[in-house]
């Protein structure tokens, strides 16, 4: 059974969101903390460093709770895109919000951080694993991986460039010289004028970044319902050679041990390495 360009395609979006996060949150959430939500740069780097751990952490965890998952008229992997993305989009919401609050403000994003990465894993995960229950035609998956690798290049693309160009169009206002006030408290009045311009740069600042997060959360939930809506998850791809159970740990090591898969991986991370530089 060949798939549709158009199955194809809805597939290939519901790779986007995952794309357009991750490039959002890797350029510019270090700015925002420091710059916007006034974060001291130790605890910046903390909740950037402990999020990333736990990314690392849940990653494997929630590939196997999926693999665990019982089959419901959804599919098995469809349920988890599907309740993880209303969570995914209010967890990144608040990650660029700034909370009224003297205290607690670093563990605000801390647990938001730590939270839209769960959640996106658990979207990104049954994705990833979607491929297998496409089709049962090895070059159908991959036509269908093709198109998915594609849009995810664009979506990189796309979430740098919506953050990018809502955040720069945040105006600053012109500042007159201290001549124009007069000679008598020139000094007083540029003071005041400089307290209220940061004032009011910081508050659009805060405003353009909710903005971009309020858009780029628009496009999560719209790639989700095309995914959702234009690809269905078919048992009978799914069929194991064998019904031998295997363990997390077994798992692991049958994929550690497989020569393409690590030196694919090892070429994933050493060019995201040198871009990340």
């Amino acid at each position: 059974e060949r798939l549709s360009v158009c199955s194809k395609l809805c597939y290939a979006v519901g790779g986007a969101p995952y794309q357009i996060t991750g490039c959002a949150l890797g350029f510019f959430l270090q700015i925002y903390l420091l710059d916007v939500a006034q974060v001291d740069a130790f605890y910046a780097s903390i909740i950037l460093f402990a999020g990333r751990v736990w990314d690392a952490i849940t990653d494997p965890m929630v590939g196997f709770f999926i693999s665990k998952t019982s089959w419901t008229r959804f599919g098995r992997l469809m349920p988890w895109i599907m309740f993880s993305t209303p969570f995914a989009v209010i967890s990144y919401f608040l990650i660029w919000f700034v909370p009224d609050i003297s205290t607690g403000q670093v563990m605000w994003y801390l647990v938001f951080y730590c939270a839209f990465q769960t959640l996106v894993t658990c979207f990104h995960v049954p994705y990833s694993a979607l491929t297998m229950f496409i089709s049962r035609e090895q070059s159908e998956r991959d036509s269908a991986t093709a198109y998915r690798m594609t849009v995810e290049v664009l979506g990189t693309v796309l979430g740098t460039a919506i953050q990018g160009q809502i955040v720069g169009k945040v105006d600053t206002p012109c500042i007159e010289s201290p001549f124009f006030f007069g000679l008598t408290n020139s000094s007083v009045a540029m003071e005041e004028l400089n307290m209220t311009h940061d004032t009011e740069s910081l508050t659009d600042t805060r405003n353009a970044y909710m903005i971009a997060a309020g858009v780029i959360g628009g496009l999560y939930v719209l790639c989700a319902l095309i995914l959702l809506l234009g690809v269905r998850e078919k048992r009978e791809s799914s069929k194991l050679q064998s019904d031998e159970p295997v363990s997390f740990f077994q798992g692991l090591k049958l994929v550690m041990n497989h020569g393409p898969y690590i030196k694919l991986i090892a070429g994933f991370l050493f060019t995201s390495l040198a871009f990340m530089v």
